[in-house]
């Protein structure tokens, strides 16, 4: 290791540990590129990104510290997490939990282990509160993370009795009703609407938010036909509102057939048209929208295979373009969407497809990875899909079974 650059600092590895640390610098001395061992080891400090080595240890002291905290929250050990935050009670603020909010956020997100909250797990997140967690840190977040999942509601009654705001906002622009939009799930989305929570995330005081629930809600890259209608009616119903004014698109992702088939019979031109305003629809790890995207586009997307067939014994073209922007990138057919879901959800609607014709010969040019910022891929419906893999084994084998080439 050189004893010093100009480059930034080495991060430090997940779980630093100090003897080896100490090893790092004995080799450093050893190999003559340290006078002493105090120089050794302030080397390996500066190479860190420290002042010297006493930051460097106490830093790593408080992340073992925080290590046992989290094991003894993970194994619901109530007295020993007591016992560590009296003795420390800086630990009430340690980096823990989602986006290092923590303790409290850790605790109250269920996750190790996964279960509904136990008496022990309830009486935990208590005693914190009661003795120095913020019920607040991070904006609410032990909410916010609770929130995502129906079987934690005795938690979020817990937190919201000892204060918590069901209209917070995380880090200031996440309001808490986006999680169990994101999470599609609509028991706490109900729960949270019955204590208060504003669908539409008004919050003038702190400007704009960006957009309403049912936004969000449309937007999040979950794919699930039934309970996203579920939430979408609960929103609607406590007066939620959206940007996408289309009454045809919410028809289809809401599951009513019998609203979607009088809109296509008062409006035939319905099943042809494109959508520019549809900037929702990415999922897993793909970047693709439904900007300019058909009806058929949006059932493909979402998983709607009665909605597609319909669609489609209406008129509707299975090989359809969505638009190709200024810079050339679209104009993908609806068998795109449907063969880059994860766990092979598309599959239904794929063979539908392929039943009425889609050509896999098709090329677009369009977004790729969200790990990689501004991709743009040059594929057909089988390429685009080998480009997100581990998620769609039944799919891609039908259409290497089709013929389909890369």
């Amino acid at each position: 290791m050189p004893a010093h650059s100009q480059d930034a600092p080495r991060p430090l590895p997940d779980r630093p540990n100090l003897r080896h640390l100490k090893d790092q610098a004995k080799d450093l001395l050893r190999a003559g590129a340290a006078r002493s061992i105090a120089d050794a080891q302030f080397q390996i400090a500066r190479t860190y990104g420290f002042a010297g080595w006493p930051k460097l240890k106490a830093h790593v002291v408080s992340l073992e510290e925080i290590g046992r905290l989290k094991h003894a929250i993970d194994t619901n050990d109530v007295a020993r997490v007591r016992a560590m935050m009296l003795r420390n009670p800086e630990l009430h603020r340690a980096p823990l939990g989602y986006g290092g909010d923590g303790p409290l956020t850790w605790v109250a997100e269920c996750r190790v282990p996964w279960e509904p909250p136990s008496p022990a797990r309830l009486a935990m997140a208590q005693w914190m509160i009661e003795n120095g967690s913020d019920v607040h840190q991070g904006g609410d977040g032990p909410l916010g993370r609770a929130a995502l999942n129906g079987d934690r509601i005795p938690m979020m009654e817990l937190l919201v009795a000892h204060g918590a705001d069901v209209n917070a906002r995380w880090r200031g622009n996440f309001s808490i009703l986006f999680s169990p939009c994101e999470a599609l799930d609509p028991v706490p989305l109900q729960w949270l609407l019955d204590h208060g929570a504003d669908p539409n995330c008004g919050h003038p005081e702190h400007g704009s938010p960006p957009g309403t629930a049912l936004d969000y809600l449309i937007g999040s890259y979950v794919r699930a036909p039934e309970t996203l209608a579920a939430c979408i009616d609960i929103l609607l119903n406590a007066g939620g509102t959206t940007k996408y004014h289309a009454p045809a698109v919410l028809a289809l992702l809401r599951g009513r057939l019998d609203l979607f088939s009088v809109q296509l019979d008062a409006d035939p031109s319905l099943v042809h048209r494109r959508f520019p305003e549809l900037d929702c629809g990415t999922t897993g790890t793909r970047m693709l929208t439904l900007r300019g995207a058909t009806l058929l586009h949006v059932a493909a997307e979402y998983g709607h295979l009665e909605a597609a067939r319909l669609l489609l014994d209406r008129g509707a073209a299975a090989d359809g373009r969505a638009s190709v922007d200024d810079a050339g990138v679209g104009g993908q057919t609806p068998i795109f969407h449907a063969v880059t879901q994860n766990a092979d959800l598309g599959l239904p609607i794929a063979q539908l497809l392929l039943e009425r014709g889609a050509d896999l010969s098709i090329r677009a040019r369009l977004p790729g990875h969200y790990e990689r910022p501004g991709e743009i891929v040059d594929c057909t419906p089988l390429g685009y899909a080998l480009r997100f893999p581990g998620h769609q084994g039944k799919t891609v084998a039908l259409l290497r079974e089709r013929g389909g080439a890369e």
